[in-house]
């Protein structure tokens, strides 16, 4: 759970340029790949994430109960575009309307109570184990795959090292 401001943006920082590296690789021909027949897509993944920005946020009082768009672009430039705006709203939103003080106040999200605090955790924690499976459809698909948390198989590669087991 977060309890002040500064931690979470100083995480977001890191996790939503993290994953505007995995966006980036993304290409249109890729959108549809999935992993079996009734799974989600790598457009569909890649697109709720955009959509988790804001309705997580929404459920939460801190961004206004917008009707979402939830078709899935053609083109995998305007989800990283949405992606990179949403998530620059929500740090400014986050900025304007919540204190360090309000993180420990609780609230309802999806028919349970939490602190807001712990709704900017579930924020990137959510995106990070969607990131993970659109990274899996990206090896799938044949896309290079961007290090997060350290080097990815293309990035040991390109420093002539192996990479570890």
């Amino acid at each position: 759970m977060y309890y002040n401001i500064s931690d979470f943006k100083s995480d977001w920082a890191y996790e939503s340029q993290a994953t505007m590296k995995v966006l980036n690789n993304i290409t249109d021909e890729s959108l549809n790949q999935k992993v079996y027949d009734d799974g989600r897509t790598l457009g569909t993944l890649a697109w709720h994430l955009v959509t988790a920005l804001q309705s997580m946020p929404a459920h939460a009082g801190l961004l206004p109960q917008n009707a979402l768009n939830t078709d899935v672009p053609k083109n995998a430039k305007t989800i990283v575009a949405e992606y990179d705006k949403v998530s620059k709203v929500l740090i400014d939103a986050l900025a304007e309307k919540w204190t360090d003080e309000s993180l420990k106040e609780e609230i309802q999200m999806y028919g349970q109570t939490w602190k807001r605090g712990n709704v900017l955790t579930s924020i990137i924690l959510h995106q990070t184990h969607h990131r993970g499976q659109i990274t899996v459809l990206m090896r799938q698909a044949g896309l290079k795959v961007p290090g997060i948390y350290g080097p990815s198989k293309e990035e040991w590669a390109s420093m002539n090292m192996k990479s570890p087991q």
